[in-house]
């Protein structure tokens, strides 16, 4: 991408837009993916061991895929709990267009945005992320730091990240930095750690 991230706020490499069969919950769909996002190409396969291994979200409220991508998790969270509000969050502008518009492929409901423009005072009671760890640790752990306090009372987080890249270090951190959570590694899986963290 000549230097350009899929956290890039406004990608501009040419978008070579792809059609790419997901099966979400058991269902197939073709969904759309572009150059300039995150694993354009397939459905990462963290993301696939994520989808995988948490258990259904909550049934209502508002929900939060952090780092949303062209929408795989959002997607997956709006089928399962087609009565809350899923916020499908990412700074990469390109990513939220594709997301939005695979939601309507899906046939479900989701809000895009950008994470400046999440209400202040909103709080979830599910948090589903593939975080974007390519960021480095010390703006990784400033993400966090941002979002995991606005789960709801009784709300929990689930993170999924490659053992490689600091699975177990982040498990640490995030038992360290965030008391009031009660964390633990819920699976392993393909060389990827599953955290969850959940609000006493």
């Amino acid at each position: 991408m000549d230097g350009e991230h899929y956290f890039s706020a406004r990608p501009v490499s040419d978008e070579r837009r792809r059609s790419l069969h997901v099966v979400l919950q058991g269902e197939p769909f073709e969904l759309q993916t572009a150059a300039g996002t995150f694993s354009p190409e397939r459905l990462d396969a963290g993301t696939a061991v994520l989808l995988n291994r948490v258990p259904p979200p909550a049934s209502s409220g508002a929900l939060l895929d952090l780092g949303c991508g062209w929408g795989p998790i959002a997607i997956a969270m709006a089928r399962r709990s087609p009565e809350a509000e899923v916020w499908a969050v990412d700074v990469n502008e390109r990513a939220r267009t594709l997301a939005a518009e695979n939601a309507r492929i899906a046939g479900v409901q989701i809000r895009t945005s950008s994470p400046e423009d999440i209400p202040a005072t909103l709080r979830f009671a599910t948090i589903w992320s593939n975080p974007p760890v390519r960021i480095g640790k010390a703006a990784l752990h400033e993400l966090l730091e941002a979002w995991l306090p606005r789960l709801a009372p009784g709300g929990s987080a689930w993170l999924v990240i490659a053992k490689h890249l600091g699975g177990d270090s982040l498990q640490s951190w995030l038992q360290e930095r965030f008391p009031e959570f009660e964390v633990r590694r819920a699976a392993t899986d393909r060389g990827y750690r599953v955290l969850t963290c959940r609000r006493r």
